[in-house]
């Protein structure tokens, strides 16, 4: 059933989105729970417990919310683990900035990586101390 899901998904995707969507597929993905505005566009330093706050202000607020893995690699999450509302969604918020392993299916368009987490295998909590060198942002020392 679920390899139907993912089919469904990927056509679905397709027919919505114009431009190449790579097939959907199975993934484990480790790394940080990132606000994505500002850990890509770097407006503010965007890791670890220095932007712990704004992550969570920034997720409230409906910016999306992304896992970066170790080797620096953005993963949209569309959907965690059966939620009906990704923004603002309180799970979500609540595991702002920690390092997780999720389990979900990966669907690419025009290079941007989305994730939908089916489950979150191991949440190590917030590991990223990065306020002890750059203080609590956007503050700063």
């Amino acid at each position: 059933m679920h390899g139907f899901l993912v089919g469904v998904l990927g056509l679905a995707l397709a027919l919505a989105w114009p431009g190449p969507v790579r097939a959907a597929e199975r993934v484990r993905v480790t790394g940080e729970i990132v606000d994505t505005w500002c850990a890509i566009t770097g407006i503010m330093y965007g890791f670890g417990t220095a932007h712990h706050q704004c992550a969570v202000w920034c997720a409230v607020g409906g910016i999306p919310v992304s896992i970066m893995d170790d080797a620096g690699n953005y993963y949209m999450v569309l959907r965690l683990e059966g939620d009906d509302r990704s923004v603002a969604e309180p799970r979500i918020v609540s595991i702002q900035t920690h390092r997780v392993t999720v389990d979900g299916t990966l669907v690419e368009r025009d290079g941007v990586k989305y994730l939908l987490v089916d489950e979150v295998a191991d949440d190590r909590g917030i590991v990223n101390l990065t306020h002890e060198e750059y203080g609590i942002q956007p503050f700063g020392e």
